[in-house]
């Protein structure tokens, strides 16, 4: 039956045999590559990616002038432009969609353009970007935070209409409230759940506009190494940048799950 709860062993245990299925399937692709190519790089086996990993975390350089690591080089590029990007992103699209949310002639004044921007895929005016603000750092940043603040004020301009009633805000004006502590007080805290959602579900896309930007322009990063491994059909690496990826964001996520649970309990999941 539809959403009928099963035991919790079952429900971990179907999990991993899942993931323990995609395992061995990817393992005997790979095990059938190396016996038609035994110097094939297009499937490593999971031995190849280990040490595919332990290649880019070698530091570079000599003994007398070392350098970091390729893989400390890439991931503090990669994800200081992401983590400032999306603060930058973040603040400003809150402060607009609590505004539209909160007064109906910032939300008639916006939320055309607003609307319609979010529909538009940001990868689409990456060369807008390109040819506007540069190639260099600042374009990173404004590329994520204008990449995500159409689709994020939308979010958080909904939950303000949607989430906080009239009469909690009329409530608000009986006891003496004025308007910047019913926005904090009622609007900001009801919301904030929400907003804390909206960032999780944006991580992913601001993820994907800064690889695509590394990928063509980037000097360094992890879009700019799976661009020059890919050039020489190693695998190796990429699939050891993939895989931290995928770690970084489940960290990511849990962490904003966790945060939302401790700042609003009465949310729920």
């Amino acid at each position: 039956m539809i959403r009928r709860t099963i035991p919790n062993w079952l429900f971990i245990a179907l999990g991993i045999t899942f993931v323990l299925a995609l395992g061995g399937l990817y393992s005997y692709l790979s095990h059938r590559q190396y016996g038609i190519n035994e110097q094939q790089r297009l499937v490593p086996g999971f031995t190849a990616i280990f040490d595919g990993l332990l290649k880019a975390a070698k530091p570079q350089g000599s003994e007398t002038s070392p350098r970091p690591s390729m893989i400390w080089t890439d991931l503090k590029a990669t994800y200081g432009r992401l983590l400032l990007g999306l603060a930058v992103g973040t603040v400003v699209a809150v402060v607009v969609g609590i505004a539209m949310g909160a007064y109906r002639w910032i939300e008639a004044s916006l939320s055309p353009v607003v609307t319609f921007m979010s529909k538009v895929p940001q990868i689409a005016i990456l060369p807008i970007f390109f040819a506007l603000v540069g190639t260099d750092e600042k374009m990173f940043t404004a590329m994520i935070a204008f990449g995500i603040f159409f689709t994020m004020a939308d979010s958080v301009y909904l939950a303000a209409r949607k989430d906080v009633t009239d009469d909690a805000i009329s409530k608000a004006y009986t006891l003496g409230a004025s308007d910047p502590e019913i926005i904090y007080e009622v609007i900001w805290k009801q919301i904030l759940p929400r907003i804390l959602d909206t960032i999780r579900t944006h991580i992913g896309p601001a993820m994907g506009f800064l690889l695509a930007a590394e990928m063509l322009v980037g000097s360094q990063g992890i879009g700019y190494r799976i661009r020059m491994e890919q050039r020489v059909n190693d695998m190796r690496i990429i699939f050891s940048y993939v895989a931290i990826l995928g770690i970084v964001g489940l960290l990511s996520d849990w962490f904003l799950l966790w945060a939302r649970r401790k700042i609003s309990p009465w949310f729920g999941e």
